[in-house]
């Protein structure tokens, strides 16, 4: 039987086809991406601009805000009570006294600054009228002397071969836990001024992380300013969470381009401390060879004077009349330790003798009055106005 030529043909058009393979992935068929899955890799080169365009805009940022910001202080300016941790803005006024080498700059903590008074009944608005010259207000409200030492070292940088004052307040060796030296952990003012690592604080329990990127972003100025904008202009929260607490606003409208330059006191109530119902304390005094507080306050004088700076302390004053008889003996052994000590260290003070019990709003702040009659006990003290007429640069003790 003969087979049909047709029949054949058409046997031999249907053999199937090789089925098609299926094209390689990307990532195989392409050599340059043989070790990745990323769409864009960059060259050396490349990275290199990448780094300089971050490294551009953590510098220039912050410096290009500085013009846009409107800052004019005047000669009774003191940091704003509600940016008391915008160190941003403390760094910025130390660069505009800088900039005026006329007048002293007064370092301190509230009793400085002024809790209970305006800008214009602080005890520097009395020493200029006094004595005819600018005294700065460098005082930042809450700032303990284990602050202090940050405040100066990290943020008070421009402050060179000046004439400075700083306060010492007995009010922060009252306790231990002002001290800040008991063990059991608890909140206190400016933990982001306070030494992270050494000298050791036992009751502040930060991670090791939080301590690592405290110091980091007390080196980079960027840090800071974006923690200014935060405080002024994003309710102290991040671009991120102020967004989601206000999904339809447009989160550039708040931004500020001028700084405030009044700044009132921030309490409503200012009675005298025997109105408000406060009776004779009977305090658990802190020695001075364990107080953490008076070390970090001769690392604050330390600091001020290896950077060319004359530096004088004003031990006190303390509201005296608020202390039982027990613990005001135990005050002057106190305060005649610390002045032995400063003696010791060459370092020029005075002591403030305390003003009338109607003068005191609490343990240490006076009122304006009370100011009024410091100021005038300065500057009838021989020592105090020795060290205002004195000319001449500092010499150091090395922190």
């Amino acid at each position: 039987m003969r087979n049909d030529p047709s029949k054949l043909s058409q046997q031999q058009t249907e053999v199937p086809l090789p089925r098609p393979r299926p094209p390689k992935p990307q990532w195989q068929a392409d050599p340059e991406h043989t070790f990745g899955s990323n769409a864009v890799r960059l060259r050396l080169r490349e990275w290199f601009w990448v780094v300089g365009v971050v490294i551009l805009f953590l510098v220039g940022a912050p410096w290009l805000w500085t013009k846009w910001e409107v800052f004019q202080p005047g000669p009774d300016y003191r940091i704003p009570y509600p940016l008391a941790n915008d160190y941003w803005v403390f760094r910025r006024w130390c660069r505009w006294i800088a900039r005026h080498p006329q007048g002293i700059v007064f370092f301190g903590d509230s009793v400085v600054w002024g809790h209970y008074v305006d800008q214009d009944q602080t005890l520097p608005h009395y020493l200029s009228q006094k004595f005819g010259q600018p005294f700065w207000n460098a005082g930042v409200d809450g700032t303990h002397p284990a602050a202090l030492t940050g405040l100066i070292r990290y943020y008070a940088k421009p402050i060179r071969h000046r004439k400075v004052l700083l306060q010492w307040n007995p009010l922060w060796i009252t306790s231990p836990q002002r001290d800040l030296t008991v063990q059991k952990e608890f909140q206190f003012n400016h933990p982001e001024l306070v030494p992270q690592f050494f000298p050791s604080i036992p009751c502040y329990r930060a991670s090791f992380s939080d301590r690592v990127r405290i110091c980091i972003e007390r080196e980079i100025p960027f840090f800071a300013w974006v923690k200014h904008l935060r405080i002024t202009a994003w309710e102290n929260m991040n671009l991120a969470a102020w967004t989601v607490e206000h999904p339809v606003s447009n989160p550039f409208r708040p931004l500020r381009f001028r700084l405030p330059t009044k700044a009132p006191s921030p309490e409503t109530d200012r009675r005298l401390w025997f109105q408000r119902g406060i009776r004779k304390t009977d305090f658990s005094w802190v020695d001075l060879d364990r107080s953490l507080q008076w070390r970090c306050f001769l690392d604050c004088v330390a600091t001020l004077r290896h950077r060319g700076n004359q530096v004088f302390v004003i031990v006190g004053p303390l509201n005296e009349h608020m202390l039982t008889a027990r613990s005001l003996e135990r005050y002057r052994q106190l305060q005649q330790a610390a002045t032995r000590r400063l003696k010791a260290l060459g370092i020029p003070f005075c002591v403030a003798q305390p003003v009338p019990s109607d003068l005191y709003a609490d343990a240490s702040h006076p009122i304006a009055a009370g100011y009024a009659r410091l100021a005038q006990q300065l500057a009838s003290n021989p020592e105090f106005c020795k060290f205002v007429g004195l000319v001449g640069k500092g010499t150091g003790i090395r922190p």
